[in-house]
Parts: C-alpha cells; structure tokens; sequence
C-alpha cells in the first residue's frame, strides 16, 4: 500500500510517531529554528572544537580550594582590618590544608586531591568576580552573562555558532540530575533559534525517557520517517513553501529520527572496559553519579556533541555551605576522582587536543565570618577561582591573584564576561562579532564589555 493511500491526517500521523517511534521528549520545541547558526565559521582558526563545562552549584569557597592565603592559616580570629570589603568581620581559617600539584606546583587543597594530580593540566584564575551575591543571579550571570533578564546560555551561543556537527545528535547536552539555581534558564536559547537549546539529559537508567532499550528497526524507522516527511512536504506546499518555522521543524524531526538510532549507543557504557569505568570511579552497570556524568561527556565529545555541561548539584543539595564547611567534602569527594579521570582520559585519547574543559561555579565564599566559631562561610561575588584546560589552554598556570585575605582581587582580575571572550576566543570567535540581531538590536554574549585574557593562552 502506498503512503497516498493510507487514510490519515498529518496531525494523527505525528501523534502516532511521538508515540510509538521513541521520539526525544521535549526535542520538536527544543529543536525548532534553524539547524545550525553561522554553518560553523569562526572567525579565526579555533583552538578547541567543543567545550566541557563543569559547573558547581552553590557557590564553592575558592580559600577553601584553589586559592591558598596564608594569612588565613596563621591569623584565624583576626578582626579584618579597615579598608577591606568585610572590615570588623573575623578571618576564618580554611579547613583543608594545600599542596602543590604537578610539576608545575599548583596549590590545591586536599578537597580535590585527584583534581591536584592533573594541575599540570590546568590554568587556575584566582581573580574572578561578578556582580550578584544571590544564587539565581550569580548562576544566570556565569551562564549568559545577564543576572537581571534572561539571556541565551553561552552553550547555546557555541552551538549558534559551531553549528551542528553530528546531525543525529543534539549540538548542545546538559547532564543535570537535578535543577540548579535558576533552572532551565541555565539552559535556555532565549531568542536564539530553538535548535541551539540545551537538551537535558536526566542520569539514571533511562536518561533519555523512552528511547533506550527500544531503539526502532532501522526499516521501520526509515518507513515512518518517510511517511512524515511526505506529509510535511505537503503541508509545507500547501503554505506557500516559505514557512521558516515550518521547515525547521521538519529538520527537528530529521534530527529526532537520528537520536533514535545514535542516543542510545552514545549514553550505553557497557562497552567500557573496567579500567576506563575505574578512572571515573564508576561500578559497571552504574547510571548515576558524577562519574557517570564525566564518562558520558567524554563519548558525546567523541560523537560530536559542541557544548557538553555537566551540573552538580550534590545530590540534591549543593555547595551553599553557609552553616558549616564541612559540607564541602563529600560534595568533592563525589566529583573530584571523576573530574580527575575525565582529564586523563581526554588527554589519552588525544581529545584535550582540541577539547576545552571549564571548571566553575557561580560566586566563592567569604574569607571572613561574622563571629568567632561559625563554621560555615557567606556568598562572595567580589572574587572566587575558576579553571581551563585542554586545548589552546596555558597548561601549569596560574593567573591573577586575590588579596592577601582572598577578599578582593589584587592583580589581573576577570569579570565574568572576559571568562567568557575568552572560551569564545579559544573556539574561534572574536565576542564582539558573535552577534544575533533580536528586537532591532544587537547582542552578543558578553554585552557590551569584556576582553580576551591572554595571559590564560598558550
């Protein structure tokens, strides 16, 4: 029987597809709009081809972690003196002690011993701040570079402008067991084209709803697609054939019949020997957990997936540890050995090459506390540590520095929105021309300021 034959409705058809053919949830909204941005032209030759973005919810204390003041450790109880943002407050001493890693001697704390082995890997910046001391803002903020209106998340801007590379998967993945502060705007396209939205992927034993453990005859899925394709062509003819909407989202379901066939294999670990699920401290047959998070960003790395992030949330929780920091251990023991092994093994495979891994969170916490005896520390906006590696990347380094509290910074400090100039730059883009014109203006990810900081690049 033939497709012109069959007796049925556009609109049924896509209603039995959704059903019956494993069609990502959520894909036809999060996929309409163009399927790629500017067809993949940088500005100039890139340094990395996707990005890795870890990003710790919460806030995590850069005293604590990667940013060692001495004066903290041999002055606790101290008043903080006049002229200090916090002045009359008491230091507090960190609870971890540091040592130097790699050859190159980064100092990290004993929070991220596994993280410490790789510091010859690593760019450390000691000098960030942004410009919120709330959550949702300070998250918006490090995401899209707003923290007062909702802005398209920098994934979305790599993926508008890398484009698609693998056209059976999304170019923008976010691997979030949880919703963090701010939730899906974290995620969001805004006014970009829907295609450029995160999909978020859910751990656990069916991260994608539906789809694995069901993938369709490829027959049968050739067949269905077809008939759909038909019907749109149809239905497309009979609205003049200029629809932009329209046409993107038959391209949308293109796209979803490729994540039927490819989705599952991608986020299938069994295939993965005991030593490489040992690296990520992983349990074969494990599905959750930040290990498994990190080893499934490696594969849709591998698979061609632009902007890969990676949420922690701690299990519910995060790393807001206002009443005491001991909170922070567990929170990095459950990331530490996996961050560690997803740097050794991009650097194996030869991934680091071209891979950009960014290490962040949205604000640190205060050197200070406002009594002698609290246990837990504030939101600090005014400084806190990130960190780069892999490709294009000054490995062994550290850049700029805090004050000798860790309250403000002293040298070379970097806004949120030169972090940013700078991962775009690494990809190829000059982020004062990466531009999407919305509401008769220009905008771009870092608004109206930021610059490239060199001293971060190889």
């Amino acid at each position: 029987m033939s497709f012109q034959s069959i007796p049925v409705s556009r609109r049924a058809a896509m209603r039995s597809l959704m059903g019956g053919s494993l069609l990502l949830p959520g894909i036809l909204s999060q996929l309409a709009g163009t399927a790629r941005g500017m067809d993949g032209e940088s500005h100039f030759p890139p340094k990395a081809k996707r990005v890795i973005f870890l990003y710790m919810s919460g806030g995590v204390s850069h005293v604590d972690s990667f940013d060692k003041k001495e004066a903290l450790f041999s002055r606790p109880g101290e008043i903080v003196p006049a002229g200090f943002v916090g002045e009359g407050k008491f230091l507090s001493r960190p609870k971890w002690e540091f040592r130097p890693g790699g050859k190159c001697g980064t100092e990290i704390s004993d929070l991220f011993p596994c993280v410490r082995e790789c510091a010859d890997d690593l760019a450390v910046i000691r000098s960030m701040h942004c410009d919120h001391g709330n959550h949702a803002e300070a998250a918006l903020q490090i995401h899209t570079g707003s923290f007062s209106f909702a802005r398209p998340s920098i994934g979305s801007w790599v993926s508008y402008g890398l484009g698609l590379e693998n056209k059976n998967l999304p170019s923008f993945v976010v691997l979030a067991p949880h919703f963090p502060y701010a939730g899906a705007q974290l995620w969001g396209n805004d006014f970009l084209p829907g295609a450029h939205q995160g999909v978020r992927v859910v751990p656990g034993g069916d991260p994608i709803p539906d789809m694995l453990g069901r993938q369709p005859r490829a027959d049968l899925a050739d067949m269905e697609r077809g008939l759909v394709q038909s019907l749109n062509r149809k239905h497309l003819a009979s609205r003049g054939g200029a629809d932009p909407q329209l046409t993107a989202r038959v391209k949308s379901f293109e796209t979803a019949f490729g994540m039927q066939m490819e989705g599952p294999e991608a986020f299938d670990l069994s295939r993965e020997s005991d030593a490489t699920l040992a690296l990520y401290g992983l349990e074969r047959g494990q599905t959750k957990g930040f290990g498994w998070q990190c080893l499934v960003a490696r594969r849709l790395a591998e698979r061609g997936v632009r902007f890969i992030e990676l949420i922690d949330t701690g299990a519910g929780g995060n790393w807001d540890a206002h009443g005491d920091m001991a909170e922070h251990e567990p929170l990095a023991k459950n990331v530490d050995r996996p961050i560690a092994g997803l740097l050794k093994d991009l650097k194996s495979r030869g991934l680091l090459d071209d891979t950009l891994v960014v290490w962040t969170t949205e604000f640190g916490r205060t050197p200070y506390v406002d009594s002698i005896g609290m246990k837990g520390r504030e939101h600090h906006p005014k400084v806190f540590s990130s960190w780069l590696a892999g490709a294009g990347v000054r490995a062994g380094s550290v850049y700029g520095a805090s004050d000798e509290f860790g309250i403000s910074p002293a040298s070379d400090g970097v806004h949120v929105h030169d972090f940013h100039a700078t991962i775009l730059h690494l990809l190829g883009f000059d982020h004062e021309k990466l531009i999407y014109r919305h509401g008769g203006r220009d905008y771009r990810l870092t608004d109206v300021a930021g610059h490239m900081v060199k001293g971060v690049l190889a």
